[in-house]
């Protein structure tokens, strides 16, 4: 990696993991009761589980796309979303947690390591930067409904 990325990349990490111009993921989800994980209030058309395993489905997806010359799109909107309001149980919505975090770690090593600027061959003109600066607006996009959910449901500090 050009020493000249460092700067870049340091600013792109800080990015995907969220919380310096807003509220991060971390914190979106702390403290979250489980019975809260399935309420829409308002009519709103998610729920703060479907909102979460779309997060992790669609940084997958595009990891996915990063790491494999033969990725296969999934289908929008179906393969994106969860058809259940609410996790199976508390350990349901830590492994969705967890992979989340998981497959960050993944694509920010893997943004470390990698060309920011090539195009990827199988892809359509997409770059690594391209792919994180998706990522991190993906991502604070959700974060902030699910703040939105926990105010409404009267579980935001």
């Amino acid at each position: 990696m050009n020493n000249d990325n460092q700067p870049l990349l340091r600013e792109l990490e800080k990015l995907l993991r969220g919380g310096t111009a807003h509220v991060g993921f971390e914190d979106a989800i702390a403290g979250i009761p489980e019975a809260l994980l399935g309420e829409r209030p308002n009519n709103l058309p998610y729920s703060i589980w479907q909102l979460v395993e779309h997060i992790r489905i669609a940084q997958a997806d595009m990891l996915d796309f990063c790491r494999n010359a033969d990725y296969k799109a999934l289908n929008w909107p179906d393969d994106y979303w969860p058809k259940e309001t609410a996790p199976t149980d508390s350990a349901d919505f830590e492994r969705s947690v967890q992979a989340i975090q998981s497959d960050l770690e993944a694509f920010i090593h893997l943004l470390q390591k990698g060309d920011l600027y090539a195009a990827f061959p199988h892809g359509e003109g997409q770059t690594l930067l391209r792919e994180a600066l998706q990522i991190a607006d993906h991502t604070a996009y959700h974060v902030a409904e699910i703040v939105v959910i926990r105010r409404l449901l009267g579980a935001w500090k």
